[in-house]
């Protein structure tokens, strides 16, 4: 079950743009966002001199968004370096300890957790040339540790980067709230509709070719998804190697089935009804229930 949270931020030189710390009820950790421009005037947080966990986001060329994890001793001392280092990053998030409660063995334990949960996710691409050790902490720390991570993802997620949430949202309870779509030229595919778009899952199959009428930028991501692995040729059909999030369930469609589509119509559930319909009853029922 899951409870209300109450996070605290606070707005360091009073402007939006500017460094954040940040701070949960009931938790013995910190994290603080820091424009890549004012790590210079991180002189004044005491407590960034203390040990933690970092990530650094940026982008690349094509506009890819990118991710490096990882640890320090001196968070500030290390993120000074970066400036010198490493050039992809705009900006950064960094996690300590409200009481210096957190140690080496935690932080190692903590960047190589991070590192495999981003990763698995496939929402950013992941910066590190290697792959961080795993230190070995007791049972209780680790318990600790893995807490201390749920926290990290939700902060993570508040202060703008997904980096670390699965694409699907749907649980095994909500099960029947998948939508499927069949069309011409071998496509058959299954995905959810999520907050940030629609997921279409691994193992869908996408039209084999598109018609000629097909919008041009969706024919250029049919050919992207491809150059990616994302699609692989499956001779009769194009498979999707993973999960993948589009930005609307028309998109979606359009890729899978080769050709314009109204993701509102052409997603149904088992049931036959429509995902505009399931919305519709979701709004309908919402609005019946404050009244």
């Amino acid at each position: 079950m899951k409870f209300g949270k109450t996070i605290k931020i606070f707005l360091i030189d009073g402007e939006p743009n500017g460094r954040m710390s940040c701070e949960l009820s009931n938790w013995s950790g910190k994290a603080y966002k820091i424009p890549r421009i004012k790590v210079k005037d991180c002189s004044d947080r005491n407590d960034l001199v203390s040990t933690g966990v970092y990530l650094l986001f940026g982008k690349d060329e094509e506009g890819k968004d990118l991710v490096y994890i990882g640890e320090a001793e001196s968070i500030l001392k290390r993120l000074n370096q970066h400036l010198n280092q490493k050039d992809f990053w705009h900006e950064t998030i960094v996690f300590i300890g409200k009481d210096e409660n957190l140690n080496k063995a935690h932080v190692k334990y903590l960047e190589n957790r991070l590192h495999d949960i981003a990763l698995s996710a496939k929402r950013y691409k992941v910066e590190n040339s290697i792959t961080p050790t795993q230190s070995s902490v007791s049972e209780s720390d680790r318990a600790e540790m893995e807490e201390f991570i749920e926290n990290i993802k939700m902060l993570v997620n508040t202060l703008g980067h997904k980096v670390f949430d699965e694409k699907r949202e749907i649980k095994q309870k909500q099960i029947t709230d998948v939508f499927y779509v069949r069309g011409a030229r071998g496509a058959e595919a299954t995905g959810e509709s999520t907050s940030d778009g629609f997921v279409v899952y691994k193992g869908s199959k996408a039209a084999k070719d598109t018609t000629n009428s097909m919008n041009f930028n969706l024919v250029k991501l049919r050919e992207k998804l491809t150059d990616d692995a994302i699609f692989i040729d499956k001779v009769e059909f194009l498979e999707f190697s993973e999960d993948f999030l589009f930005s609307s369930p028309s998109a979606a469609a359009a890729i899978v089935l080769g050709r314009s589509a109204n993701g509102l119509t052409e997603w149904k559930l088992k049931s036959g009804k429509t995902l505009k319909e399931f919305e519709t009853n979701q709004n309908n029922n919402l609005v019946s229930n404050t009244k």
